[in-house]
């Protein structure tokens, strides 16, 4: 059984500004704000949601398919994949367009400033889904707005259940939109911040959502996580990391421990323990791809 990972792939440009944001950024200057932050540590790793999350459930013994676009400068990160083991026949090349680049920028507190250039992912639509004998599970991740809304309505005339995961990409969309995603998904995952601007746009509460899918997950951070379903709601205690060096990624990383999960048939919470526990193993090592699992240590 496959899992098909609709998202970017992307360059990732990683820099550590070892103050603190807010300590530059003056709350009533905004009208004006002219800062430049020193970061003396850059480095460039392979990124994106859809490569992050092949990389996760790859490692954890699952079948991964991202369905994404790279530009004329993508044929390394492609080789990497097929490396890897992870599947690249849905993986298109824009030959007029760079690959998707994000520009991070991390403070001592591990708060975030990214700009991110969409590129060939803005061409993601291109690639359709169709329903396969092997095609048992996908995501919608962050992605290109039309590739989303496309996608998205692919799975659902497929049969083929998904996760609703907008992440950064929420804002692309209004409330009828996003409700039209929850009504079509099989399980919606957010962080709290997410969760509260799909609330906002949709007039959902998070108990009223899950009773919508087979199950809504808010992640918490370094507080664990909420699993909702059917309206009732379970805490998933966090698991405590050997060190906390780098958060790029980790949310890609608990996303490939859920589609490990839901592949076995587990029930939610079970997943989304699984995805603490990747989640702390990836913010103890820098970059999203450069951690790895050893599947004894953690139960499987």
């Amino acid at each position: 059984m496959a899992a098909v990972i609709c998202g970017s792939l992307a360059f990732d440009t990683i820099m550590t500004f070892e103050g603190r944001f807010a300590d530059q950024i003056l709350p009533d200057q905004l009208h004006i704000l002219n800062v430049s932050f020193l970061v003396p540590a850059l480095r460039r790793d392979f990124g994106g949601c859809a490569g992050n999350i092949a990389y996760a459930l790859r490692a954890l013994g699952g079948a991964a398919l991202p369905m994404a676009t790279v530009g004329s400068d993508g044929a390394g990160y492609v080789a990497r994949l097929n490396e890897q083991g992870i599947g690249t026949e849905f993986i298109r090349t824009v030959a007029d367009a760079y690959t998707a680049q994000a520009m991070i920028m991390t403070d001592r507190d591990n708060n975030q400033i990214t700009a991110f250039h969409p590129g060939a992912m803005q061409q993601a639509h291109i690639t359709r889904i169709e329903a396969r004998a092997d095609l048992k599970l996908g995501i919608i991740s962050p992605d290109g707005r039309d590739a989303m809304l496309q996608h998205a309505e692919q799975f659902k005339v497929a049969g083929i259940p998904f996760v609703f995961d907008p992440g950064q990409g929420l804002p692309m969309f209004n409330g009828d939109e996003l409700a039209r995603f929850i009504e079509q998904a099989d399980w919606v995952t957010v962080n709290d911040y997410e969760g509260k601007m799909l609330s906002d746009r949709t007039g959902w509460d998070n108990a009223e959502i899950s009773r919508r899918v087979r199950g809504l997950v808010v992640t918490l951070g370094a507080e664990g996580c909420e699993v909702w379903i059917d309206g009732e709601k379970t805490h998933v205690p966090p698991v405590q990391p050997e060190a906390v060096v780098d958060p790029t990624g980790c949310g890609d990383a608990w996303r490939g421990a859920l589609l490990f999960g839901l592949e076995q048939g587990w029930p939610l919470a079970k997943c989304a323990a699984l995805g603490n526990q990747i989640g702390a193993l990836k913010v103890a090592q820098r970059g999203p791809q450069n951690y790895t699992v050893d599947l004894k240590k953690i139960g499987l």
